[in-house]
């Protein structure tokens, strides 16, 4: 993993309408701007090792989601978990799988 990380999400927020959340930071623990999202204004991010890394987003002071990420061995495949609350105080979990193309 190099020292600065940018991530790009493109998808839909709850109400349905189109997300474009960006933010470019470190992996030094500190908070980092992030526009676009509706659950957070910054993003903290730490290198765990070669193939892991863990992130905390933030609204203001609060904790909204953290996460952990892992890439495999090979390369090819990635999982990130995810445990947060959402804007109206829900509790949420989930993992994705993502497969190198």
């Amino acid at each position: 993993m190099r020292d600065n990380v940018k991530v790009t999400v493109d998808g839909t927020h709850a109400d349905c309408k189109p997300a474009h959340i960006e933010g470019t930071g470190k992996f030094d623990r500190k908070d980092y701007s992030v526009t676009g999202d509706l659950n957070a204004d910054t993003r903290s991010c730490r290198k765990v090792n070669d193939h892991t890394l863990t992130f905390t987003n933030k609204k203001g002071d609060q904790v909204t989601m953290s996460g952990r990420g892992v890439v495999s061995a090979d390369g090819k495949t990635r999982t990130v978990a995810l445990t947060g609350t959402d804007s109206t105080g829900k509790k949420n979990t989930s993992t994705a799988v993502y497969d190198k193309q």
